[in-house]
């Protein structure tokens, strides 16, 4: 694992960080890599079940590396995306904690997270507009799913940025906290999740992601037999005992 990115597992959770904080957590090539290594890692070790993306020292991440573009490198990994993560999620629940800068590539990562809990002093935005560039990690498609598209649009084509707490307003940001607390906060929220069945907890991600698409007339056609493998599964019939016998369910994730 590079030393730019660093990981840590607690309890059910896989904390990943970037840790460039001389470039703002700027990422290149090297720290793309090491977050798809690591989200691989979340997606196939039974034992985690929640994925934390971070930054170090203050800031979640200011974007691409531009001193590394102007020389050649591009930081999108083929079939990943930016920083490993934008256009390959994993399947289980990972949670952006955003403190200080998600600028450009970094506000993409925190959009392309499931959940966003920020500090009420961070700052988000899709500056590219005014360096040349476009929001092409997924930036202008989901932030016109998170907020209304007129707004979405707004920010795109002035590059303005965005507080948190306006964030929060328009349904972006899922928590918000005070300074310095957003990753204990990420970490809280992170618990609540790996505490149910991991099962239920994946397939309730990939059907809220994927029925979007679905056409209203296919709808429960699409969503039966992804709700019928769960329902088949030793985790169902352990969380029906467990309720009658008044106990903490114990998960097998089969």
């Amino acid at each position: 694992m590079s030393a730019n990115v660093l990981i840590e597992k607690i309890g059910h959770t896989l904390v990943i960080t970037i840790n460039r904080p001389a470039q703002r957590n700027a990422v290149n090539r090297a720290v793309s890599m090491a977050i798809a290594d690591a989200l691989d890692r979340l997606d196939s070790e039974d034992d985690l079940r929640v994925g934390i993306l971070t930054g170090a020292s203050g800031n979640f991440c200011s974007g691409m590396d531009l001193r590394a573009f102007v020389e050649g490198e591009r930081p999108e990994l083929e079939g990943r995306g930016f920083g490993g993560l934008t256009e390959a999620p994993p399947r289980k629940p990972l949670i952006a904690a955003v403190e200080g800068y998600a600028l450009a590539g970094g506000c993409e990562l925190a959009l392309a997270c499931d959940l966003i809990v920020a500090a009420d002093d961070a700052t988000f935005g899709l500056p590219e507009v005014c360096r040349g560039l476009v929001a092409g990690s997924g930036g202008l498609i989901r932030m016109a799913r998170k907020v209304p598209p007129a707004i979405a649009l707004e920010y795109a084509l002035t590059g303005n940025r965005m507080a948190a707490p306006i964030a929060q307003q328009w349904g972006m940001i899922n928590r918000l906290v005070p300074s310095g607390q957003a990753l204990t906060e990420a970490l809280a929220l992170a618990s609540e999740i790996a505490a149910n069945a991991p099962l239920s907890v994946m397939m309730s991600k990939r059907i809220v992601e994927e029925s979007g698409a679905w056409a209203p007339a296919e709808i429960w056609d699409c969503q039966r037999p992804l709700v019928d493998s769960v329902l088949a599964s030793d985790d169902a019939q352990e969380g029906a005992r467990a309720f009658t016998e008044k106990r903490d369910p114990v998960w097998s994730g089969r």
